[in-house]
């Protein structure tokens, strides 16, 4: 009897509903669990075909316009298979008998089924729990999308955006502003960083704020709404000064995802490197530190010291741990999400222009990071942190298309250039007829003509 028990408990994780059939009782629940079974590998096996062979297809039934019901229909196959396990697993323990067993048997038979439904059964609750976080967060993040447009001259360009949402509607600024030119054949990235301070922007032609700017972008001094030349001013000028003028600036801006602040700030960049830019991603520093947790950190090799922290308003001195909270020590560094905060934000004791390096630094960190198998290992967390750290006016139905597009980034450097003095652009007066031809040449470098034969 104690072989025969551990026979059916082992039929019953290998095959279940095998038991119920092999014993000769209750074998129209048997039928059931078995079929259950052999259409559960017969939909994993498709599923994993359809992940090495057919990403692309993959991607589009978990974030389509088909994506909601998918994702619902896995999650619900996932809780009711979950749920026919533990019917057949207490079922089989009846079918054990288990007052016939030895007595060491009696205690291990159960315990058994027991871990090994916990640990199945736990994967595919888990397995719910994903794609339940999934709908929410494709939902969350892509609710509102702009136009799906083509790649222009070749790239998808997008503007990457930083700041603290939580400092309020009229004080936030873009702490980090950069642009993400992707190649829509190769997946070759290049990141443009623009600096905050850049003054005098141009704006792209047709823009509402050329009209109003036609010499670029300029500060305005005035007692109630007043601001300076600077990139990181625009959103101001454009929307909280002007909040009623600023929705009919951009009157669509609301219905795609985005604001007016946020079109005037893309239509900027578009002057500056001389490129379309039809999508924005927002970050929210608030979150930045959960979604470096949710991915499990990222190595930085840190080449000078930073203090953690800020000085007190009115602050004048020179020694930092005066009000140094902490440091980030020199040295390669595996950063949780809370230093590579203060590595991205610290500038206290270094200069603008060392801060944009180290915020492209952990952007291509993070990338390297999203690799398939962390991903799922973190997808919950991930999921979490995403749908508080991100805002986005990309459309869904790209999402496909973007996936294979990373998946071939990550086999490739990042390129960046720094829109400052390294990269011959002064600070004061920038020369923006220098830097598109600087963005056009990097974009778009000559092929060499070959020789002609002899």
């Amino acid at each position: 009897m104690g072989r025969r028990g551990w026979w059916l408990v082992a039929m019953n994780v290998l095959v279940p509903g095998s038991a119920q059939i092999l014993a000769g009782r209750n074998r129209r629940l048997g039928r059931f669990g078995l079929g259950a079974t052999l259409v559960g590998w017969v939909l994993v096996l498709v599923a994993a075909g359809i992940a090495l062979f057919a990403q692309s297809a993959l991607v589009w039934l978990v974030s389509g316009p088909l994506s909601w019901g998918v994702l619902t229909l896995v999650q619900v196959l996932l809780i009711g298979y979950f749920v026919l396990w533990l019917v057949l697993t207490i079922d089989t323990l009846r079918l054990v008998r288990l007052v016939k067993v030895s007595t060491v048997s009696r205690w291990a038979i159960p315990i058994a089924s027991l871990l090994v439904l916990t640990l199945v059964g736990g994967g595919a609750l888990y397995a719910a729990s994903a794609a339940a976080s999934g709908r929410g967060a494709l939902g969350d993040i892509f609710g509102s999308s702009g136009p799906s447009v083509d790649p222009s001259d070749g790239y998808y360009n997008i503007l990457l955006l930083g700041a603290d949402s939580g400092d309020g509607r009229d004080s936030m600024r873009f702490d980090s502003i950069s642009v993400a030119s992707i190649n829509a054949t190769t997946g070759a990235v290049t990141l443009f960083g623009i600096p905050r301070e850049l003054p005098n922007a141009p704006f792209s032609d047709g823009s509402p704020m050329q009209q109003l700017y036609p010499d670029g972008f300029q500060g305005q001094s005035s007692a109630t709404c007043g601001w300076n030349g600077w990139m990181n001013h625009i959103r101001y000028a454009a929307e909280v000064c002007r909040e009623d003028e600023g929705a009919s600036l951009y009157p669509d801006a609301a219905n795609h995802g985005s604001a007016p602040g946020i079109e005037a700030t893309k239509d900027a960049a578009e002057g500056i490197l001389g490129i379309e830019i039809p999508y924005y991603v927002f970050i929210d520093m608030h979150g930045f530190a959960d979604m470096i947790d949710a991915l499990g950190g990222v190595d930085i090799n840190v080449t000078e010291r930073l203090p953690k922290g800020g000085p007190p308003e009115g602050w004048t001195g020179t020694d930092a741990d005066e009000w140094a909270i902490g440091w980030i020590e020199p040295g390669q560094q595996h950063m949780d999400g809370d230093t590579a905060q203060w590595y991205a934000r610290s500038r206290y004791t270094t200069s603008d222009w060392d801060r944009m390096q180290r915020q492209r630094e952990l952007q291509i960190a993070m990338l390297e990071q999203f690799t398939p198998q962390n991903v799922l290992a973190r997808f919950n967390e991930i999921a979490a942190a995403g749908t508080v750290l991100i805002d986005t006016d990309l459309p869904k139905d790209k999402l496909p298309e973007f996936f294979d597009l990373m998946v071939k980034a990550k086999e490739q450097p990042v390129t960046t250039i720094e829109l400052t003095p390294d990269n011959g652009v002064d600070e004061f007066e920038p020369d923006y007829a220098h830097i598109r031809e600087l963005a056009h040449e990097t974009l778009h470098p000559p092929t060499e003509t070959p020789a002609p034969t002899p």
